[in-house]
């Protein structure tokens, strides 16, 4: 596994974990991050965002959803590039299940995330 990968795993181990804290995950964010989210049914024009409203998303997250994981079934790196291809899962409070199948690329650079392209791909809202 490469320095790249063991980045990216953190970075999504923070993130899905509920627990964890906006200072948490702005240990692994470079501070010139950029985020780009492709448009899916949760945000349906997309966004760029930075580093800032990347932790404010973050955070808000967390008031949403009353659990969530990710599962990261394969990571391919090369360099500093790793492209991620996971499963999201979440329930929010009200109990709508969500799912969304996620095809990522992310680059690293010195030591934390400066770029995550994502394609979020969501299966039929449930309760």
């Amino acid at each position: 596994m490469s320095d790249a990968t063991d980045v990216v795993r953190r970075y999504f181990a923070v993130v899905a974990d509920l627990g964890s804290s906006r200072s948490d995950l702005e240990a692994v964010l470079h501070d010139d991050i950029q985020v780009i989210e492709h448009p899916n049914p949760m945000n349906a024009a997309g966004a760029v965002r930075d580093r800032e409203h990347m932790l404010n998303g973050f955070v808000a997250g967390k008031e949403l959803l009353a659990s969530q994981s990710i599962d990261l079934h394969e990571t391919l790196a090369d360099g500093d590039r790793v492209a991620v291809r996971a499963t999201w899962r979440g329930t929010t409070k009200d109990g709508v299940e969500l799912v969304a199948h996620i095809a990522g690329w992310l680059r690293v650079a010195d030591g934390r995330i400066r770029e995550h392209e994502t394609f979020d791909c969501y299966e039929p809202f449930t309760r």
